[in-house]
């Protein structure tokens, strides 16, 4: 290729000197296009202004509160309900304990900016949304916040105790009174505490995430790494997938390869119908993957896996009689599932390797959320559910038939609070109103 010649390098540069000082006078006369510039601008600045923030999402259902269709077949107790509500400070994350009516019969309001002020950037700290929770029966909850921290509040808001780590979603107690989280490391990398010289076969750095066993006080008792728990039993297959260049599209970033959303011990109660696994073994849903499996957490040894029949899946719950059950997101990347047949709860039985589908059936109303979303079964058979892209919780019955929900109140005409979590809790409004703080956290805001 021949070189430039000095004059054209010269005759390029003064037509962008003459452009630069164009723009000058443009502006300072108010030339053509000047007028067009400014509505461009103006244009810009109130789309950005009017852009919904990160925690909401497209609204669904154009009513709001709640419904109560078969009230009778309710399981009764109080709602813990995780999102965000507006207030005196404009939109905050808070915990709020709902009955039937939708009415408050208490909240925690909480702003991660002021229980981790000097431990976290701005960006990590502007997600803010409350991943996991756990009510303790003396009205303390414990709550993280996405790659931000987990903190225990008091009954009246006030932080008892505070882990400043990248932890995240779920938050699941054992036996012994400790809890069950997942974090993540502060930057991607290769390598890992068994793979000091790097992991094998990783393309890129990637995130880590240990499963952190946290005692009652806030401290890290014990931290399991995911990716070496994979490479120690034979799991590299589902790392090598995820590689492959059809995973790569649509959003799926490889650097949060694992995206752990669920950790949950096996309680001792239940131990004895599930032929496969002990007590304390911990359930791992490894949502990038489609992953879940079943790990003694002292000799990190995987007794059972699945990658099917779900996707991008959420919340896996030992059920009892030797049942799984999972949140499977279904997700295909379409607003309301138009590809997939929208999100679902699948159950699976290991020692027998049998499947159901427990929900939706041909009564269901219609439910997805593409990613978040939790389920719980509940002691009368029923299951809640909480449709996370939607701001939308519902219970419905065995037969998948409707018999109470609620929905956010809108955030804008075409905008709703994502709700991260809804829990059920065997409460009622006379034993919450022996918490500190109740009588000025009644509400009848809806």
């Amino acid at each position: 290729m021949a070189s430039r010649s000095p004059e054209k390098v010269a005759f390029v540069a003064s037509l962008i000197v003459l452009a630069f000082l164009y723009g000058f006078v443009v502006r300072a006369w108010d030339w053509f296009p000047n007028e067009l510039l400014v509505q461009a601008g103006d244009q810009a600045q109130a789309v950005y202004a009017f852009s919904p923030p990160s925690f909401v999402t497209s609204r669904v259902y154009d009513w709001q509160g709640v419904r109560e269709e078969q009230p009778d077949k309710m399981q009764p107790g109080l709602t813990l309900v995780t999102s965000e509500w507006e207030g005196p400070e404009g939109y905050l994350p808070e915990v709020r304990l709902m009955d039937r009516d939708g009415k408050t019969a208490h909240r925690w309001r909480v702003d991660p900016r002021e229980l981790f002020p000097d431990s976290l950037d701005d960006r990590r700290i502007g997600r803010r949304n409350i991943h996991g929770s756990h009510l303790l029966p003396n009205g303390d909850v414990l709550v993280n916040f996405g790659q931000v921290g987990t903190v225990r509040l008091g009954a009246c808001s006030d932080a008892q105790w505070r882990l400043p780590v990248r932890s995240h979603h779920s938050i699941e107690r054992a036996e012994d009174g400790s809890f069950w989280v997942s974090g993540s490391s502060q930057e991607p990398r290769r390598t890992s505490p068994g793979h000091p010289n790097g992991l094998p076969g990783l393309m890129k750095p990637v995130y880590h995430e240990p499963l952190l066993n946290v005692s009652e006080d806030g401290k890290v008792l014990d931290s399991l790494n995911v990716l070496d728990v994979l490479y120690a039993n034979g799991l590299e297959r589902h790392i090598a997938e995820a590689f492959q260049p059809h995973a790569n599209k649509d959003g799926l970033q490889t650097t949060d390869l694992t995206h752990v959303n669920d950790v949950e011990p096996l309680r001792a109660s239940l131990a004895d119908e599930y032929p496969l696994f002990d007590e304390g073994d911990l359930m791992v849903s490894i949502r990038n993957l489609s992953l879940v499996f079943v790990v003694d957490p002292e000799t990190r040894r995987v007794k059972w896996h699945a990658d099917d029949p779900f996707i991008l899946q959420h919340d896996p719950d030992f059920l009892g009689n030797g049942w799984i059950g999972i949140f499977d997101n279904a997700s295909d990347f379409t607003d309301r599932g138009a590809m997939l047949g929208r999100s679902r709860i699948v159950a699976i039985q290991p020692h027998t390797d049998s499947v159901e589908v427990r929900f939706p059936t041909k009564h269901s109303d219609p439910f997805h959320t593409g990613s978040m979303g939790k389920w719980q079964q509940l002691a009368n058979g029923n299951m809640l559910l909480t449709e996370s892209k939607a701001g939308r919780v519902v219970e419905v019955t065995p037969e998948g038939r409707t018999v109470w929900e609620w929905v956010h109140a809108p955030y804008d005409e075409n905008h709703v609070p994502e709700v991260t979590e809804a829990t059920r809790y065997d409460l009622t409004p006379e034993e919450v109103a022996s918490w500190s703080c109740s009588s000025s956290d009644m509400s009848s805001s809806r």
